[in-house]
């Protein structure tokens, strides 16, 4: 996970950073979609079996004008209704595999997009919870024993609330801007959780965990193995985007609804059958 969080986010990194999108967040985040969208239809054309969905798709259309025609017999109906639905599942086989071709190279977009678009870091004088959760299954050590070591820029709350399943609450505030590290011992393990405080919009680090979820959060290494940290994270506002969609979420709609706009839109300019 963490050998292709560092490919995708080199590629991207190099390629976010040029003009005008280094300046105007809006080019990225609708040029990048129509992009994904129209790599969408160049991975459909190549991976999948265009005249068998040509095929199954005029098969349907067929039995669909049989039902019209003899709707008055039901057993051709019934055998019509029959056929559709058998094409229909041909069809839905057909693109199986060129879906999962195109998860990959799309899917990296819309992390590397999210990551750097989604999120504010956070601002001085803010405060937020900082959560732990301990995988009790690879660690012997106590919840009550897990502390929290911070850098000049970031100062405690109160105390730390921790739960008998193994999760801590630290609550954190930040008093200085930069990009700070934050250390938390768990026994004779030490697992750093990254912080960025002020300055410019910029890539921020959200979570660490060993899960498959260390791929949609690139900001910093996923957790090893075997590391008694199931996973630590952090909340960060979200970054406002003028004339679009904020978030995640927002982001994450925008995405799709372009790319499949444009993939629509220019399906016959790339002759795809879909």
């Amino acid at each position: 996970m963490n050998a292709f969080n560092r490919i995708t986010t080199a590629i991207f990194d190099l390629i976010l950073d040029l003009p005008p999108g280094d300046q105007h967040a809006w080019f990225d985040l609708i040029v990048w979609p129509v992009l994904g969208g129209i790599i969408a239809l160049l991975v459909y054309k190549y991976t999948s079996n265009q005249a068998g969905i040509t095929r199954a798709k005029g098969q349907i259309k067929m039995r669909l004008v049989e039902i019209r025609l003899f709707s008055h017999d039901l057993v051709m109906v019934v055998q019509a209704t029959g056929h559709i639905l058998f094409n229909n599942g041909k069809y839905l086989g057909l693109n199986i595999v060129p879906m999962l071709v195109m998860f990959v190279p799309i899917m990296s977009m819309l992390v590397q997009l999210e990551a750097r678009y989604a999120f504010d870091p956070m601002e001085v004088g803010q405060e937020e919870l900082l959560e732990l959760e301990l995988d009790l299954e690879h660690c012997d050590v106590p919840v009550t024993a897990v502390r929290l070591e911070l850098p000049a820029g970031v100062s405690q709350v109160g105390e730390p609330v921790r739960t008998p399943d193994g999760r801590v609450f630290w609550r954190v505030r930040a008093e200085a801007p930069g990009d700070w590290l934050m250390s938390i011992h768990v026994g004779d393990t030490v697992v750093e959780k990254g912080l960025a405080v002020g300055g410019d919009p910029r890539k921020v680090p959200i979570m660490r965990t060993k899960t498959l979820n260390a791929l949609l959060y690139p900001g910093e290494a996923g957790l090893p193995g075997d590391s008694p940290v199931y996973d630590v994270r952090i909340r960060y506002p979200e970054r406002e985007l003028a004339y679009l969609p904020d978030g995640e979420t927002g982001i994450l709609m925008l995405f799709f609804v372009l790319s499949l706009v444009a993939g629509f839109a220019l399906k016959d300019v790339f002759g795809v059958v879909l």
